[in-house]
């Protein structure tokens, strides 16, 4: 029998076990701390796979969903709210050049999905570009363009023609992308590869090669965006702007939400009827949005995400290692052994890490909060590991 007190056990027997789960259970959290139901406090530099951009009881965020809460728990997007409407301002105020328009949806599976169909109904091709090694999400659409998708897959043919770029050469984006080419989707950092990222001329020339013959640049945001980078989205450390720019993970906080962006001669082309969701856009979803945004902003957050990394890069080669690539507050790790005995490791050490689908990077997605003395917390735990 089932013990009561045990939620994995009960988990166990009551849900689909298709998650590998971590050797805790949360209880509460606040700041980068989460504390377990046995005790123990664990510095939380995974962020819940890069959603709790503010950490955990950030107090405006919390106020916000509360406060919320108790005046308009939901209604649908068949009525107008003043919150949805602060969240598309406050959103789009951030996003790059023209992208002044918003589509709310609940999950960047869902944001891909509708970016995916809108770039198919706005040009009206059938292919669709991907980059190898990325990871869009597991949908029909999102997981058609991810990369060794086949293994989970499960649907019997794709919506659309796919094919994959091969990353960071710029001389197979110039030759694939062509006038039957209706959108390229790309991640500016590759989250689940490894925190892997792109390179500015490749990214430059999916930009380039995709206006000259008339498809749409699809850049999916949903992990490195919302000040992950060190910029609000990291198209901006580039410098160029897609057509489409997809967002979720840290957009709420910890609430699920997901967005579209896009621009007006995008926008025009639906109308009511073409696209919908029943919670997107939902009031709770919405504050958190105006919530995490203005928190970023008001508190000079990019500022702090940009001085850790650099002491990240500074102070952790060093251990097993090797070096670090991505940008920002997603950031991989290269070991010289298996990234998850290093997770392990510092675990153990109460120090939460993720590994990658790279089986030598260990993931830091920490919540952008974090302060110096965490980083010194984890080189100091990297440089105790032995050499092999």
């Amino acid at each position: 029998m089932t013990a009561l007190n045990d939620p994995r056990a009960r988990e166990i027997e009551t849900t689909i076990p298709v998650y590998g789960q971590l050797p805790f259970v949360p209880v509460r959290a606040a700041g980068c701390d989460i504390v377990t139901d046995d005790g123990r406090r664990i510095l939380d530099l995974y962020g819940g796979h890069a959603v709790a951009a503010l950490g955990y009881s950030h107090p405006r965020l919390s106020e916000a969903i509360q406060r919320q809460s108790r005046e308009l728990l939901f209604q649908s997007n068949a009525v107008a709210l003043d919150i949805r409407a602060q969240a598309a301002e406050s959103l789009t105020s951030v996003a790059p050049g023209s992208l002044n328009r918003a589509f709310f949806v609940n999950s960047g599976a869902e944001a891909n999905e509708n970016a995916l169909r809108m770039a198919l109904v706005a040009t009206g091709r059938k292919k669709v570009l991907a980059i190898t090694h990325g990871f869009h999400g597991r949908t029909a659409a999102a997981g058609a363009v991810t990369w060794n998708s086949a293994g989970w897959y499960g649907f019997p043919t794709t919506p659309f023609e796919v094919d994959f770029i091969p990353r960071d050469d710029c001389g197979a984006a110039a030759s694939m992308i062509d006038a039957d080419t209706a959108a390229v989707i790309f991640e500016p950092v590759q989250g689940v590869a490894g925190a892997y990222d792109l390179s500015h001329e490749f990214i430059e020339a999916l930009r380039e090669n995709t206006a000259r013959h008339g498809a749409l640049l699809i850049a999916d945001e949903v992990q490195s965006g919302i000040g992950r980078s060190g910029q609000f989205f990291a198209v901006q450390t580039v410098g160029i702007e897609p057509d489409i720019l997809t967002s979720a993970k840290a957009l709420g906080g910890g609430i699920p939400c997901g967005a579209v962006l896009c621009g007006d001669g995008i926008a025009k082309r639906f109308g009511p009827g073409t696209l919908g969701t029943t919670f997107g856009g939902g009031p709770i979803a919405a504050a958190a949005i105006v919530a995490v945004i203005e928190s970023i902003r008001d508190e000079r957050i990019l500022d702090n995400v940009r001085r850790r990394e650099a002491q990240i890069r500074e102070m952790c080669v060093t251990g097993p290692v090797r070096k670090i690539q991505g940008i920002g507050l997603l950031l991989g790790l290269v070991c010289d052994r298996p990234a998850v005995e290093v997770r392990d490791y510092l675990l153990d050490h109460d120090i939460l890490t993720g590994t990658s689908a790279d089986p030598e990077v260990l993931r830091i997605l920490a919540p952008l909060v974090i302060e110096d003395i965490h980083v010194n917390r984890l080189a100091e735990a990297l440089a105790s590991i032995a050499p092999t």
